[in-house]
């Protein structure tokens, strides 16, 4: 085979990516039990975003109670804990796999190939990993909050691969663009790969580079099954 690892981001790729609409009224509802202004919330978590991504909070509870402070706010204790379980909620229903997912990842290792991830995350994802379907199906792990290291950083691609125990060319990387990762997977080495489902709105979701990208594109993860045996077939990407 010409890869030995196939390294698969996570929101927009094994999952849908988030809708933004939805996520705004997730901010709204802490921001409601927390008794914040609610346009100051939502603007200091999107602000606090890559401190989030990066492991800067230990937790939700932590990110959440330094927004209060900014605000000059104390919620009580009880507000506090249900504008976390309303987050974590949000995070557990944004990691169902999509129709194809699991299938796919079951069936590409029954091919042989190990399975990686790389996801620009906050605390709530490896919170909730080890009950999701994907954790037993899944080789290595790269969580940005725990390795404090994002997405295009090299370092992140390079740390998914020695895990894995391949070389960056042994690897592809299938993403839906965010966070410049394919041009981060690409410089590293890494043979990448955009997913654009058709069913999703990209104007209501973090994307920055699949408008400009023209490389390789599926349109399901399933697709990627199918790639790889012409791949193996033809010799080339």
């Amino acid at each position: 085979m010409k890869y030995q690892a196939i390294v698969f981001d996570l929101f927009g790729t094994l999952v849908d990516n988030f809708s933004l609409r939805e996520h705004e009224a997730v901010l709204r509802q802490m921001a409601a039990v927390l008794s914040v202004p609610p346009e100051g919330f939502a603007r200091m978590w999107g602000e606090t975003f890559n401190k989030r991504a990066t492991g800067a909070f230990r937790n939700t509870k932590d990110n959440t109670e330094y927004i209060c402070q900014r605000l000059e706010v104390r919620p009580k204790d009880e507000c506090l804990k249900l504008a976390v379980k309303i987050r974590v909620d949000f995070t557990r229903r944004s990691l169902k796999p999509r129709d194809d997912a699991l299938e796919t990842l079951t069936q590409l290792i029954q091919e042989g190939y190990i399975i990686g991830l790389i996801s620009d995350c906050s605390s709530e994802v490896p919170l909730l990993w080890p009950d999701t379907p994907f954790a037993p199906l899944i080789h290595a792990v790269v969580f940005s909050c725990t390795v404090r290291l994002m997405k295009p950083d090299a370092r992140i691609y390079r740390l998914a691969c020695e895990q894995l125990g391949v070389k960056p060319q042994e690897c592809l990387y299938v993403g839906d663009g965010s966070s410049h990762e394919l041009t981060g997977a690409s410089r590293v080495g890494m043979h990448a790969v955009l997913i654009r489902v058709p069913y999703e709105d990209t104007s209501d979701a973090h994307r920055i580079n699949a408008e400009e990208w023209n490389g390789p594109t599926v349109s399901a993860v399933r697709e990627v099954v199918g790639l790889l045996d012409g791949i193996n077939h033809n010799g080339s990407i």
